[in-house]
């Protein structure tokens, strides 16, 4: 058979599918003829900048064509060999038990009749299920899609997110400066032509973009930053961790202990204020609330305790010479703060009081003029030119929270009737001990108001849960504490467990039943390459261009998989829900709905983009440049594409979403729903981190440890999936037949335990036991180590024993399940203290 070309997307970027005989030999960045790639041209300084004519791929991408086979695929429907659901269940034995392989249609029955069983006699609150935080890409199939439509009918008990990537900007930058429909997030739009054109320094302030890309842009920003270092823009990098943005940008790196990042921004503003390096023309007109942070700042409202860079110094490691030559350089150009890969985020805003950090991130850049030429705050990897008034739905818009009237008119989400809730972060206690309460509304995303929501479990007149269904994902080694989730899968309390998933993940060998989903190469499916949609929208410009895929089946599913809208079909005709489910849809069918809802409709024919495979929008002749906040700057109404925004078109289009229309120094919304709040005080404070430096513990465990996103996976997809990449020795090592996660660990910190590079260690604290291989390098300051929080794989050395010793490296075991403060519903992966020792000297007594 002649070798067949399919389109399809990924996590890492849009790719070619190269099949002969039935399979894929071969997969490359999409291909498309050059002439149909029509670059966008910045003019700055004498010089014309394009991208080159090609997509590029983040580091997994191209290694797609290994995750798809079948080493660690899930090929066939599994029971758990001591499960009976007509006799004993052996909760205690999930995680230890082997499995025995059983047809589709036993394995429907018995989940049907688990679902029937339960909302008979407890209605559909006794029911959650779960996604991963990322999932294969696709509109159709993505995790908002079936999974969603299915629990809906069910009206099961949902499992709120925390938007764990940018914690202290959802809980705390939002009362700053609003954008809570962006969770946080500031406008990008445009802001790599006003860098090019007007910035002189860039602070990257716990900021690798090279690493995190946008999310899923892949590496299609890294050009720009080649740009920036040409023209000779001055670079500084404020992170423990001296990362692979900094050593490619050569840039003055400053290493602030883990938590103490608040202090130095506030040092920051000390010089400024007392040295009168601000813009106070601005600060007065544009803004609140800042005499009560001066008098903060100053010591004036604070028992005298003055934010000098002395005091800083103390706390965070940076000598306070450095601390005042920052903020007067600062003050003295035109700066760009790149506080995460898209303008917020980044490992300090998930740290013990992160609110504060990524609160005072707005406020030092409002001190100098946010919005006017080259003050920005910018992540690197968006803003670049494109075309984004034409409308084209994101995976999230699946969950029915679209604001186009052209696709409100499909039934996309069946309403869910059951109005308790869980939290993801403390799923487990509430499970465990049957009662639980937190703040906020998961993504807080339509008011700031969300934020002040106080949940209870179990809602009166609702079951607590008693079966839960696991949509892929591997928790094991993203959220934090996890040993508490092996302990959650092994009560009693839960009286059933299915996970539907394509490999075996993490949390796959604690469930009853298993289900194998075939992934988006075996099936068809449509989506635009970065589009989230929902509350991450216009994502698309971190790439340089904008690119529709219609996604191809390019092999029949592996094994007995099959997709995830067929077996939620299937399980829905066993429930009698079959028509209720599909409304006479099959996939193709809803691919096409969403596609002749969108705005390229016009452009191009179902008929011709289901053949060609894709449709690249161009940008416009006459593009207008809309830098974020510009409009804000020069008090005119909002003027970028941010179509979340709900004051555009009214009376207040010239505000932002603070409850005064201006960045607020001191939060008016903490000011009049929590005002004795001291953990999240209407002033950004500096509290010391209840798991650092000068805490208690550091008596016992004297190394901090970081765990920010990796850098060759993608959270925990491709990781353990895709053995590819454990031949890149900066994401696993191998040493006898086995590999390791990587530690980093500084020379100092290595001699006083007598470690040297490859050797096998032990990461231990009360809450857990994790072993890696030690990389030993200066990258780190002594004091710190540095390990990426997302290893997918759990591999405990006694199978099912809460607090065995994981060989994989799933850090977060090490983490405590302590959220940002009282209010604030976020994780703390990064305020987390450990020992380290060589695990030979264990192994031989």
């Amino acid at each position: 058979m002649a070798e067949q070309v399919f389109t399809n997307m990924t996590n890492g970027g849009p790719i070619s599918v190269y099949v002969k005989d039935g399979k894929i030999v071969r997969i490359r960045p999409l291909q498309v003829p050059e002439e149909e790639l029509k670059p966008w041209v910045i003019e700055a300084g004498g010089k014309r900048y394009s991208p080159p004519k090609a997509f590029r791929l983040a580091p997994p991408g191209h290694a797609e064509r290994n995750r798809f086979e079948p080493h660690n695929r899930i090929l066939y429907p599994l029971k758990r060999v001591d499960f009976d659901p007509n006799g004993e269940r052996n909760p205690q034995n999930r995680g230890k038990s082997d499995y025995v392989r059983i047809s589709w249609d036993e394995a429907l029955n018995i989940v049907s009749g688990e679902i029937k069983r339960l909302t008979d006699a407890y209605g559909g609150s006794s029911i959650t299920g779960m996604t991963s935080s990322h999932h294969n890409w696709g509109i159709v199939g993505y995790k908002m899609g079936p999974f969603s439509r299915f629990m809906n009918m069910l009206n099961y008990t949902p499992i709120l997110d925390n938007p764990d990537s940018w914690e202290g900007w959802h809980w705390g930058a939002t009362h700053t400066y609003g954008f809570q429909w962006r969770l946080g997030m500031p406008e990008q739009f445009d802001l790599l032509e006003d860098a090019l054109k007007n910035t002189e320094m860039i602070v990257f302030w716990s900021n690798d973009p090279d690493t995190t890309r946008g999310t899923y842009s892949g590496q299609e920003s890294a050009i720009w930053r080649v740009w920036l270092k040409e023209k000779g823009i001055k670079t500084v990098f404020i992170d423990p961790f001296y990362n692979y943005t900094a050593a490619a940008m050569d840039g003055t790196w400053l290493p602030p202990r883990p938590g103490s990042d608040t202090a130095l921004a506030m040092a920051i503003a000390y010089v400024w204020i007392t040295e009168d390096l601000y813009d106070k023309e601005y600060v007065a007109e544009k803004t609140i609330g800042f005499e009560e942070f001066r008098q903060y700042i100053l010591g004036e409202s604070d028992n005298g305790f003055v934010k000098t860079p002395e005091w800083a110094e103390a706390e965070s490691g940076i000598p306070a010479r450095k601390i005042r030559a920052l903020a007067r350089e600062w003050a003295a150009k035109r700066t760009c703060l790149s506080s995460g890969c898209r303008g917020g985020q980044g490992s300090a805003c998930r740290t013990a009081y992160g609110t504060e950090w990524a609160r005072m991130m707005v406020l030092l850049q409002a001190m100098q003029g946010l919005g006017k030429p080259g003050v920005s705050i910018w992540g690197t990897t968006m803003g670049a030119p494109a075309d984004s008034n034409t409308w084209f739905p994101g995976y999230a818009e699946p969950r029915g929270q679209m604001g186009k009237s052209n696709i409100a008119k499909i039934k996309l989400s069946l309403q869910n009737k059951t109005k308790q809730r869980l939290f993801r972060l403390t799923l487990p206690e509430a499970i465990m001990t049957g009662k639980e309460d937190f703040w906020g509304d998961g993504f807080c995303g339509q008011t700031l108001d969300q934020q002040f929501i106080h949940n209870v479990y179990p809602m009166e007149g609702h079951s607590t849960v008693k079966m839960f269904y696991r949509y892929g994902g591997s928790f094991m080694g993203t959220m934090s504490d996890t040993n508490k989730w092996v302990k959650m899968y092994q009560s009693d309390k839960l009286e059933f467990v299915v996970n539907q998933d394509c490999w075996y993940g993490s949390e796959a060998k604690f469930a009853d039943i298993i289900l194998p989903a075939c992934t988006n190469l075996e099936r068809n499916d449509l989506g635009e390459w970065a589009a989230c949609g929902g509350y991450t929208t216009n994502a698309h410009i971190g790439n340089n261009y904008r690119v529709i895929v219609r996604e191809q089946k390019c092999i029949e599913p592996l094994g007995e998989s099959k997709a995830d809208y067929e077996i939620f079909t299937l399980l829905a005709d066993r429930l009698g829900m079959k028509e209720l489910y599909t409304e006479g849809n099959n996939e193709d069918d809803w691919a096409r709905l969403f596609f002749e809802s969108s705005d390229i409709a016009k452009d191009i024919s179902w008929e011709e983009f289901d053949k060609r495979g894709y449709y690249i929008i161009p940008v416009p002749d006459k593009y207008e440049s809309t830098p974020g906040m510009r409009w804000y700057a020069e008090g005119r109404e909002c003027d970028t594409p941010d179509t979340g925004n709900s004051k555009r078109g009214t009376e207040k289009a010239k505000e932002l979403g603070t409850y005064s229309g201006k960045i607020e120094f001191a939060a008016e919304s903490l000011r009049q729903n929590m005002p004795d709040d001291m953990e999240r005080p209407i002033v950004p404070h500096f509290i010391p981190s209840w798991e650092g430096y000068f805490s208690e513990a550091h008596d016992k465990y004297q190394l901090q440890i970081i765990m920010p996103h990796p850098r060759f996976s993608f959270h925990t997809h491709y990781d353990n999936h895709t053995p590819w990449l454990n031949e890149i020795a900066l994401h696993r090592v191998e040493k006898e037949g086995y590999y390791w996660w990587p530690v980093r660990i500084n020379p100092v910190d290595a001699k006083a335990r007598n470690v040297i590079d490859g050797d096998i260690v032990e990461l231990y604290n009360d809450r857990g036991s994790v072993l890696c291989i030690a990389q030993v390098t200066e990258r780190v300051p002594a004091g710190v180590l540095h390990s990426y929080g997302c290893s997918a794989k759990y591999d405990p050395l006694v199978p099912g024993q809460p607090g065995s010793t994981d060989k994989a490296g799933c850090v977060n075991l090490l983490t405590a399940s302590k959220l940002l403060s009282k209010h604030a519903a976020g994780m703390t992966p990064n305020s987390c203290l450990c020992e380290l020792r060589k695990w030979e000297d264990l192994r031989n007594g």
